[in-house]
């Protein structure tokens, strides 16, 4: 949701919605350290519960993210290990982590060593990735139920092309029982919702929240 769900999009969110926990659009380590902190981290009181994703690879830098981000009133610490898109590639992150679950758990292990709030993870479906991962203190995961092709797929084919495959997600919920897992991509519907419910934790909706907003309400 890069350049989607800024603080603009967010409050709007909000006043349609009083429960949901809103998200930042992913930003980047390099961003908050070397870019300008107020535009990227600023947000309305109002947006409470509100998670900061980070994109990143490197733990020293994700955790001096994650500092800031608690700092500045953010209630969650979110990692993004599912973006496909191309410039995140190039910074070997997003999807590119799936691949390297060791070191998304230094990361994780690195940012819950620097903060008292909740650090989770959003990625892609593959189960040896959570087991590993929750070793390092992360309880929550939102998985996108689709697999990511780094290779030969747009971003927008990438949530699109790959088949859903929520039975994954549902089995992921039944080898981790104490882990918070949320379920994420293509959910349009209540009713969706409501099936989902039966067997994960929670529901993120994306794009469907920013073209239809006022099926929040």
């Amino acid at each position: 949701m890069m350049d989607w769900t800024d603080r603009h999009c967010r409050t709007f969110h909000r006043l349609l919605t009083k429960h949901t926990r809103l998200y930042t659009e992913m930003v980047t380590t390099g961003a908050l350290l070397h870019g300008d902190q107020p535009r990227h981290l600023d947000f309305n009181n109002v947006e409470h519960p509100l998670a900061l994703q980070l994109g990143g690879s490197e733990p020293a830098e994700l955790a001096a993210c994650a500092k800031l981000g608690a700092l500045w009133g953010y209630d969650e610490i979110n990692l993004n290990c599912g973006c496909p898109s191309e410039r995140v590639q190039r910074g070997s992150f997003g999807a590119c982590l799936m691949a390297e679950a060791a070191l998304v758990a230094d990361c994780v292990k690195a940012m819950s060593d620097k903060v008292m709030i909740p650090v989770t993870v959003k990625h892609r479906i593959v189960r040896d990735f959570v087991g590993t991962v929750a070793e390092s203190g992360s309880n929550v995961f939102i998985v996108h139920a689709r697999n990511a092709i780094l290779k030969g797929l747009s971003p927008k084919q990438n949530r699109e092309v790959p088949p859903l495959k929520y039975d994954f997600v549902y089995q992921l919920k039944r080898d981790f029982p104490h882990l918070t897992i949320v379920l994420n991509g293509g959910v349009r519907t209540n009713a969706e919702i409501e099936h989902h419910l039966l067997h994960v934790d929670g529901v993120m909706l994306g794009r469907e929240a920013y073209h239809n907003p006022y099926w929040l309400m």
